[in-house]
């Protein structure tokens, strides 16, 4: 079996083992982690070699090969301080290491009620959105002064997202069980807000299918820093320096992301296979037929008005949709792995997910904070997903980081968007659990030796 090491002043030495209790609810035989107690470092350092684990599970035969940890970064004072309250027993806890569960665990521990989709109900959430969307917009316009306005946008943004968010519940499925009505109603909420329904269907199933992936994964993955390092200055510039990264989504659609290719818009893109081109057809043709109308409306209402109305408001919208799904994937107080290679399996890619509590905006945007068992469990309709997730907190243990409180509004997470901003850039080429790393000359600063 191998030996664990603990990097010292004094060089390498070997650190005694410390073995956790099992999950509350069960043992596992398969459960093997290390417990380390982690030390800061100057330098990166590959510490441990690799273990393999198997199991058998009804969703599949899952091979993991896991390295744990491959390393360690300097933390600031304010990660010690999250980190020294996450371990107050003395343990470290090793987010890279397998869990000691299955899927089919995590699924049992569901009630059985939470799977069921409700037409009725969801469809409920579309009327509640639309007619405040409307009723937003009248009351803009018949007050009509820049007292209102600001309010406005803020409200109508959100209220978008909002939409957003049911759009994207119609294409996970979990909006009812009916594909027709999915369709259509995916349609009519995305094309208004200028989203193409199928063309994001599809490149957002590739990124469930595949999160935590380093090359694989579709939405706000890492970049490998081979990529990184080719980048100009300006590209990196939009990428890592608010505002910039948090008006992104528009341009993502159009041409997806550094070190990928293909369009949401064209039937020949490399996101789609060659029966998915009718769909992404008819996709694109009802977000021209918006944008056909938006332009039509412009010369009806005037410019400035539209831009009122509705400019200012979806990009508003731009912004809450790459806030929330940006932070939904980084941003935590520890650094939390990547995979690639043998390395990576569902299940260990979606325990990388983190939910967020965003204060008053939960209800608004139908708990899209509650993105664990969403990401793990996408059939599971959002009005389940509170009580799927306290459900199956026992058997996640320590892999489910337990969201900050928000206040009425989610400030809070300003900060953590800020400090992953400065210390997120890249990942190593190598290695199949790698972190984020920072680059010093990014902003400007010296390089460190």
């Amino acid at each position: 079996m191998a030996a664990s090491w603990l990097l010292s002043e004094c060089g390498l030495r070997p650190l005694p083992r410390i073995y956790p209790h099992p999950t509350t609810g069960f043992a596992s035989k398969s459960s093997n982690l290390f417990n380390l107690r982690p030390v800061p470092v100057s330098k990166t350092r590959n510490l441990c070699p690799s273990f393999k684990l198997s199991y058998w599970s009804k969703q599949g035969n899952w091979q993991l090969n896991v390295a744990a940890p491959v390393s360690f970064t300097t933390v600031n004072e304010e990660e010690d301080k999250e980190s020294e309250e996450a371990n107050e027993e003395g343990e470290f806890f090793d987010p890279g290491a397998p869990p000691p569960f299955k899927l089919a665990d995590i699924r049992a521990a569901i009630p059985k009620h939470c799977w069921v989709k409700n037409p009725w109900r969801s469809m409920s959430y579309v009327v509640r959105d639309v007619v405040v969307v409307f009723g937003l917009a009248a009351i803009a316009a018949y007050f009509n002064n820049w007292i209102v306005w600001p309010l406005y946008w803020f409200c109508q943004g959100t209220m978008f997202w909002a939409l957003f968010v049911l759009g994207h519940d119609c294409g996970h499925g979990s909006f009812s069980n009916n594909p027709r009505l999915n369709s259509v109603v995916g349609h009519l909420l995305h094309s208004s807000i200028l989203v193409p329904y199928h063309g994001w269907r599809i490149s957002h199933r590739t990124h469930h299918q595949n999160h935590g992936h380093v090359e694989n994964d579709e939405s706000w993955h890492p970049l490998s820093e081979k990529i990184f390092r080719s980048l100009d200055n300006v590209t990196k510039t939009l990428r890592f320096t608010l505002p910039f990264p948090m008006l992104a989504y528009p341009f993502y659609l159009w041409s997806r992301s550094p070190g990928k290719k293909g369009s949401h818009f064209h039937p020949e893109s490399d996101l789609f296979v060659p029966n998915e081109k009718k769909d992404v057809i008819t996709s694109t043709a009802c977000w021209t037929a918006m944008a056909a109308l938006l332009l039509c409306l412009n010369f009806v209402m005037g410019p400035l008005q539209m831009l009122k109305l509705y400019g200012i408001p979806y990009w508003i919208f731009v912004m809450w949709l790459d806030f929330v799904t940006y932070l939904h994937h980084h941003g935590h107080g520890d650094k939390l792995p990547w995979y690639r290679g043998k390395e990576w399996s569902y299940l260990r890619g979606g325990l990388t997910t983190l939910d967020r509590d965003y204060g008053w905006i939960n209800n608004i945007h139908h708990d899209i904070g509650t993105h664990v068992i969403h990401h793990l469990f996408p059939q599971i309709p959002h009005y389940h997903l509170i009580e799927a997730t306290e459900a199956a907190k026992p058997v996640l243990g320590k892999y489910y980081r337990e969201p900050r409180k928000s206040g009425p509004l989610p400030f809070h997470l300003l900060g953590s968007l800020i400090r992953s901003m400065n210390q997120d850039h890249y990942v190593s080429d190598t290695g199949d659990v790698v972190y984020y790393q920072k680059d010093p000359n990014l902003y400007g600063g010296e390089k460190t030796e």
